[in-house]
C-alpha cells in the first residue's frame, strides 16, 4: 500500500512537470509590450528645377538728382531774405535782395560814357566822310585822310568799349538781385539781413535741392561683380539689354519704399581703398519721403536662372572639412551623403550649382535618425498629420 502511493505522487509530479514545461513553451509576449521598430520616418523634398529671379541686397545713402548752392556773383549789403525757410522755390524766384545804389550808379555812368562816345564818333564820322571824298580829287592829302580815317577806327572802338561797360554795369546790377538757379526745395539761410556778402564767397548763402527724383549710390564688391559676370557669360543667368535692371528700397527703418527704381550706370573704376564700386538708381519721389543722406538698402534684380536647384537651408549642413552636405533618400530607400556645392541664399534656400539633379530626394526633417545607410520610410516635406477621427458619440445613460 505504501509502495502504491509512492508511485501515484511520483506520477503526478512528472504530469505537472510536464503540463508547466508546455505552458511555458505557448507563453505570449506580455500586454502592452511594443513590437519591433520598423524604419524611421523622414520628409523629404523632391528637387524641380524652378525659375528664380536672383537679386542682390545692397546698402547706400540717398542723394538728390540737382544741388544748387546760391552764391553771391556781386558784393554788397542785403537788404531782405525773400523766401521761407524749407519752402519749394521755382527757378528765377528772387532769393535776396542785395544794395543796388553802387551798381546802378555805375550802370548811369557807363551809359553816360557811351553817349559821349556816340557823339565823338558821329562827328569824326563826318569828317572823315568829307576826307574820303576830297582825297580823290586832290584837294587833302593822303597823309591826312589816313589820319582822319585812323581816328574814326579809334572812335569805333571806343564806342564798342563802351557798350560792352554798360552791359558789364547791366549784368552787375542784376546781379543784386540773387534768383532760384533751379527749382526745389530750398535750405536754411546761412545770412540775414544787413550781411555783408562778397562775390563767389566760398559759403554759399543756400542750398536748392531737387527732390522730384532722388540718386541711391549703393557699393558692391568688385569680386561679386565678376561672378555676375562669368555667370551671365556661362548662362546660368540671363537679363535683357533691352530694359534697364529694375531696384527696389527698404528703408532705414525696415519698411519697403512703395517705388520701384531703375538701375543707371556702375562706377567704371575701382575704389582702391574698399575694393568696391558704385550702383547709381534712380527712384521717383513724389511724396518727397527720400530726403538726401538717408540710409537705405537697396535689392538690385541682377538675373533670371531658368534651372536653378534650390534647397531649404533647414536640409543643409556642413561636413568636418566645411563643405557643404545634405542627405539624400537613394537606392532601396537608404540614406545617402551628398556633397553639394552652393552658391548664395535666395530668401530661405540655398542655391545649388553642382551635387543635385532633378528628382533626388533630400530629407529635410528627422535628419537625427537618418543615419548614411539606414533604411528610412519618407513622407513629403509639405504633408501634415491627418487629424484623428472623432471618437463615437455614447449615448445618454438612461435615467432611473
Amino acid at each position: 500500500m505504501q509502495i502504491t502511493f509512492k508511485t501515484t505522487f511520483s506520477a503526478s509530479c512528472t504530469l505537472l512537470a510536464i503540463g508547466m514545461l508546455l505552458s511555458g513553451c505557448n507563453k505570449k509576449n506580455p500586454a502592452g509590450q511594443a513590437p519591433p521598430p520598423g524604419p524611421p520616418e523622414v520628409s523629404i523634398l523632391a528637387i524641380k528645377p524652378q525659375r528664380t529671379a536672383l537679386t542682390s541686397e545692397l546698402s547706400g545713402r540717398t542723394s538728390a538728382m540737382q544741388i544748387a548752392e546760391v552764391r553771391p556773383q556781386v558784393g554788397g549789403i542785403i537788404q531782405k531774405r525773400l523766401y521761407t525757410e524749407g519752402s519749394d522755390v521755382q527757378a528765377g524766384q528772387l532769393l535776396y535782395q542785395i544794395d543796388p545804389a553802387p551798381y546802378q550808379a555805375a550802370f548811369d555812368s557807363a551809359k553816360a560814357a557811351q553817349a559821349r562816345a556816340e557823339a565823338s564818333l558821329n562827328t569824326i564820322r563826318l569828317k572823315e566822310e568829307r576826307y574820303r571824298e576830297l582825297v580823290k580829287i586832290k584837294a587833302v592829302s593822303q597823309q591826312d585822310f589816313d589820319d582822319i580815317h585812323a581816328l574814326f577806327r579809334q572812335g569805333e572802338a571806343d564806342v564798342a568799349a563802351t557798350v560792352a561797360a554798360v552791359d558789364a554795369a547791366r549784368i552787375n546790377l542784376t546781379y543784386t538781385k540773387v534768383k532760384a538757379p533751379i527749382s526745389g526745395r530750398i535750405g536754411r539761410s546761412s545770412v540775414t539781413d544787413g550781411a555783408l556778402v562778397t562775390a563767389s564767397q566760398t559759403a554759399p548763402l543756400a542750398t536748392i535741392q531737387q527732390l522730384g527724383s532722388m540718386y541711391v549710390d549703393v557699393t558692391q564688391s568688385s569680386s561679386e561683380l565678376l561672378s555676375l559676370k562669368r555667370n551671365l557669360a556661362s548662362g546660368q543667368l540671363k537679363n535683357s539689354a533691352a530694359t534697364q535692371a529694375r531696384v527696389k528700397l527698404i528703408l532705414e527703418d525696415g519698411t519697403p519704399y512703395p517705388q520701384p527704381g531703375v538701375l543707371k550706370f556702375s562706377e567704371v573704376t575701382v575704389d582702391q581703398s574698399t575694393g568696391s564700386i558704385t550702383l547709381r538708381a534712380v527712384f521717383p519721389n513724389p511724396k518727397q519721403t527720400l530726403l538726401p543722406g538717408m540710409f537705405v538698402r537697396a535689392i538690385i534684380e541682377e538675373g533670371i536662372s531658368e534651372q536653378a536647384i534650390l534647397v531649404p537651408q533647414r536640409g543643409v549642413t556642413r561636413n568636418p572639412a566645411g563643405e557643404a552636405m545634405v542627405m539624400v533618400v537613394g537606392a532601396e530607400e537608404k540614406v545617402d551623403p551628398r556633397v553639394i556645392k552652393v552658391i548664395r541664399t535666395v530668401g530661405d534656400n540655398w542655391l545649388v550649382s553642382d551635387g543635385l539633379k532633378t528628382g533626388d530626394r533630400v530629407i529635410l526633417e528627422g535628419l537625427q535618425r537618418a543615419r548614411p545607410g539606414t533604411v528610412v520610410k519618407t513622407v513629403p516635406f509639405d504633408s501634415k498629420p491627418a487629424t484623428a477621427p472623432a471618437a463615437p458619440s455614447q449615448p445618454a445613460p438612461a435615467k432611473k
